[in-house]
């Protein structure tokens, strides 16, 4: 199994990334957090991998926290989470929200992931919810940050499964909703916060 990897970054996606290790490609799902922190195409980078074994593929998945590996796996003792919706879930929430969401049995900001119903997030909660005490460094639901509000939330979450990196795409949110024109409508909102970040 594959634990760790230490490369050149050759490419990378807001969801892969392509390291150079000692001359051998390995390409990594990643979530945007990762994508966020890693540096530049070119520069070097460490990552904590996942190795997913089936029957047809050798999948490898990097985090740039070994927090973030440590509530991916988490999440795929979950019945119906695999790999590829684990990954989607750590890029449609940080993983400090995530931690809160499921610590506090906030069932709304969970349904709010793509890919995650209700159902799952019900199962989410009942399963994880005691088994993150592990997760130090992470604040339990009261002390999270702070929502924006439903508008921006969805707003944010839509730039980010659009592929814009979060932290960048939070700042665009945070700046356009100061105009209280368009903070209430997510239409006027999103074109705002979309001329921001670019």
């Amino acid at each position: 199994m594959i634990a760790h990897l230490r490369g050149q970054i050759l490419a990378k996606s807001p969801n892969s990334v392509i390291l150079d290790v000692n001359g051998v490609g390995y390409e990594l799902a990643i979530s945007v957090a990762t994508f966020s922190e890693i540096g530049a195409e070119g520069a070097q980078a460490k990552l904590h991998v996942h190795t997913h074994v089936r029957e047809d593929a050798l999948l490898l998945f990097g985090f740039a926290e070994p927090a973030e590996k440590r509530l991916f796996e988490k999440l795929l003792t979950i019945s119906g989470i695999g790999p590829t919706l684990a990954i989607k879930v750590l890029s449609g929430i940080s993983s400090e929200r995530l931690v809160g969401a499921i610590r506090g049995g906030d069932h709304a900001t969970l349904t709010k992931i793509p890919g995650i119903g209700k159902k799952t997030a019900e199962r989410v909660v009942l399963e994880l919810k005691d088994k993150l005490d592990d997760m130090l460094g992470f604040t339990p639901a009261a002390d999270a940050p702070q929502s924006l509000g439903a508008v921006a939330d969805d707003v944010l979450s839509a730039m980010v499964n659009l592929g814009y990196p979060r932290p960048a795409a939070q700042k665009a949110v945070e700046h356009a909703a100061k105009d209280p024109a368009v903070s209430a409508d997510f239409e006027q909102l999103f074109r705002a916060a979309m001329s921001n970040v670019r």
